[in-house]
């Protein structure tokens, strides 16, 4: 997987988890491409500050998604609602399948 897709499937399942000052650091870093020298700017901290922080909430996201596998088993579904899509000739079950694609 795509760490920046990877990045941004764990922010939006988890990212409510982190505080507030660290929800919006990452959303700065990772959401908006900012560099550590603009987010340490506006923040107020230092640069090396972003970056360690950075890596300490990536670890956090990864850490929930190692005990709660929500990322995985979004994943996972979506890939068996496309699969059952190309399978069938029935167009009202495809029609089903992209629904639920969609809306996932």
């Amino acid at each position: 997987m795509d760490n920046l897709y990877e990045r941004t499937l764990l922010f939006d399942f988890y990212g409510e988890l982190l505080t507030p000052h660290r929800k919006t650091v990452y959303e700065m870093v990772v959401m908006e491409d900012r560099s550590l020298s603009e987010v340490a700017e506006e923040c107020g901290i230092s640069r090396q500050g972003v970056h360690d922080l950075v890596k300490r909430i990536n670890k956090q996201l990864v850490d929930y998604e190692d005990k709660l596998h929500l990322v995985g088993r979004f994943l996972d579904m979506k890939n068996k609602v496309s699969r059952i899509a190309s399978l069938t000739d029935n167009e009202e079950i495809k029609r089903l399948a992209e629904e639920i694609l969609e809306e996932l």
